[in-house]
């Protein structure tokens, strides 16, 4: 069994912002070694997620959408007298910080239309992923 971890930097856009990262995870893959087992992606962030889903403009803007309506700012929330960010808390809270993909041949293994996004929800930051790849490398 091997293990093989890499922190990336992901700049983010304000608000609420999907990055598209699976090129930069993909990337990481490869560079492991490993040929089968599991990737892990993990936000290092309270207000940033990792979500996985189709790439499409208008699924990504009903995602911020749908946040935005069930999280708004300025709702009264009781953080947000620490840093009025509550809405950003509790969106991370619910989407989830993290998620677990395959590897296989070496790559992550993505349906068709999956891409991996750090989903930012209270930019413009310069975000850390935690990338880690378990698994067996291609002498094993």
């Amino acid at each position: 069994m091997e293990v093989y971890s890499e922190e990336i930097q992901i700049p983010t856009g304000s608000g609420i912002n999907p990055v598209n990262i699976t090129e930069k995870i993909q990337a990481v893959a490869r560079k492991s070694g490993i040929s089968a087992g599991a990737c892990f992606v993990y936000s290092m962030h309270t207000t940033a997620a990792v979500i996985v889903n189709e790439n499409e403009p208008g699924l990504l803007k009903d995602i911020a959408a749908k946040l935005t309506h069930d999280f708004p700012k300025n709702a009264g929330w009781e953080h947000d007298r620490h840093d009025n960010n509550a809405h950003a808390h509790l969106a991370a809270t619910y989407v989830g910080i993290s998620k677990v993909v395959p590897v296989e041949d070496g790559k992550i293994k993505l349906g068709t239309w999956q891409s991996i996004f750090l989903l930012e929800l209270d930019g413009p930051r310069t975000r850390s992923v935690f990338v880690q790849i378990i698994g067996v490398g291609e002498s094993d």
